[in-house]
């Protein structure tokens, strides 16, 4: 399974619950103008705990956040690698 593809089928799939719009997904993809509100990341950061088995931002006190898509990936990344 690959983290990236997971992540953004996510936001496809919560864009699509919530009734959003969302911009075209590329690793610099700013996430405040991804078109998602708070409410679909915290749905988003939720169901990749479910489906990755990991939060990264619960898991870490020294976890620095992500700007971009691809900060947001390497985030999963970095555990799925260890």
């Amino acid at each position: 399974m690959l983290v990236k593809s997971t992540i953004m089928d996510m936001f496809k799939e919560v864009a699509n619950e919530q009734s959003k719009a969302v911009a075209p997904i590329d690793d610099s993809l700013v996430l405040l103008n991804s078109g998602l509100d708070s409410l679909c990341f915290a749905i988003i950061v939720a169901k990749l705990e479910e489906k990755l088995g990991y939060d990264p931002f619960s898991a870490n006190d020294n976890v620095e956040y992500p700007v971009t898509f691809g900060d947001l990936v390497r985030c999963y990344e970095r555990p799925a690698a260890q």
